[in-house]
């Protein structure tokens, strides 16, 4: 496939909003894990928290728009100048040449779970506030983001839970190469809600203690919330560092609504699809950002899987220990995290893990290390099969 360039890219997260906040957390091996205190949901657990989104005031145009994953988003827009790089694009292409592609599991439904608790307790009325359209609806983040950034191209919302945002990649990549568009905003943004902290807790999927993917002792995942940006080109503009997407892959093994295939078969078709297209031979990814949940049967099975397509030796690591599980947004803060590791030459570790699973087959990344990194494949494994993987690396 022909490269993308990636002209802007920015991510927030509980470890930080923007890239260089973004960096120094990872380099240092800084969690942002807390303790539950998010009174929407009562659960015992450790959570990725974005403190800042309860001060995010939207624009007044966009008020109707309002509510906590719309403002994850407006923080996000406001990281790293991406607004302005959207605005230079626009002044080269025009505002119907530039897509709008959102990935999302769970959209604004934290704003229908506080309308049903503050619904007319006599005639059971829901409170005029709630506006389902701007808010709950998938499409309410694509649109809020398009209005935003002032486009007028196509856009997409995917939601196919957790490699919702990877999945934006591929569609941007068809898109552009279709020429239905000339650049395209990326997007995926996940905010914590009541249906995901009680819907992972009654599968028995989250742990009491922050997450420690890939360790002997791994019993859960910790919930998290963040939103990530990148907008695609043709061809590097003015800042580019010539960071680009050099392919993806994507499956849907459809072995089971959230058990994953048990040898891992969606994973392995899904990177050995992103290779392919890259052209890049499994020798030459420096290393791999892994899904890595932190739940038992995930990590090995992840890990039996990059073993065997990209090698047992290439360093693997998972971020989940940093920013908590962040579903529908994983995937694209799997990109940024990646894009900063070329742009920085780094490998970071995988925090809160110090026993490896001597069943987890791949070379897990305890510490940060320091080395130059050309080729990254990052994973995005999603309940139902759906699977995504991504392949950036320096464009030649």
């Amino acid at each position: 496939m022909q490269p993308l360039y990636v002209n802007a890219y920015t991510a927030v997260t509980a470890i930080g909003a923007g890239r260089n906040a973004t960096r120094a957390a990872l380099a240092t091996m800084r969690s942002g894990l807390t303790r539950n205190d998010f009174a929407p949901a009562q659960v015992d657990a450790f959570v990725g928290r974005v403190a800042e989104v309860e001060s995010v005031a939207v624009p007044v145009p966009l008020y109707d728009y309002d509510c906590r994953n719309n403002r994850l988003a407006w923080l996000a827009l406001q990281q790293d100048g991406f607004m302005d790089a959207v605005a230079r694009a626009v002044s080269r292409l025009g505002a119907k040449r530039i897509a709008v592609i959102a990935g999302t599991s769970t959209s604004g439904v934290l704003s229908t779970e506080l309308g049903y608790r503050d619904r007319d307790p006599v005639t059971g009325a829901l409170p005029d506030t709630m506006r389902y359209a701007e808010t709950h609806n998938f499409s309410a983040l694509t649109e809020f983001v398009r209005r935003a950034l002032a486009l007028a191209g196509p856009t997409l919302t995917v939601a196919t839970a957790c490699s919702s945002s990877a999945k934006v990649f591929a569609s941007a990549s068809r898109w552009i190469a279709a020429g239905l568009c000339d650049a395209a905003v990326v997007a995926g943004v996940d905010s914590l809600c009541g249906t995901t902290l009680h819907g992972f807790n009654s599968l028995q999927l989250v742990s009491r203690a922050p997450c420690r993917p890939f360790d002997a002792a791994r019993d859960g995942l910790s919930p998290g919330e963040g939103a990530g940006l990148a907008l695609l080109e043709r061809a590097p503009g003015p800042a580019s560092h010539k960071v680009a997407l050099l392919g993806y892959g994507e499956s849907a093994d459809a072995h089971h609504m959230s058990a994953p295939h048990p040898e891992g078969l969606g994973a392995r078709l899904a990177m050995a699809a992103a290779l392919e297209r890259s052209g890049l031979a499994a020798s030459q990814i420096d290393y791999v950002s892994a899904h890595g949940t932190a739940t038992r049967n995930n990590d090995m099975v992840e890990a039996h899987a990059i073993a065997q397509v990209i090698g047992p030796e290439t360093p693997v690591t998972s971020l989940k220990g940093f920013f908590g599980h962040t579903l529908g947004a994983s995937g694209i803060i799997g990109a940024v995290t990646s894009l900063i590791a070329i742009e920085h030459g780094f490998i970071p570790g995988t925090v809160n893990t110090t026993a490896v699973d001597p069943e987890c087959e791949a070379k897990i990344q305890l510490e940060s290390t320091t080395r130059p990194v050309r080729a990254v494949l990052t994973n995005s494994l999603g309940f139902g099969g759906n699977n995504a993987s991504l392949v950036f690396g320096v464009a030649e």
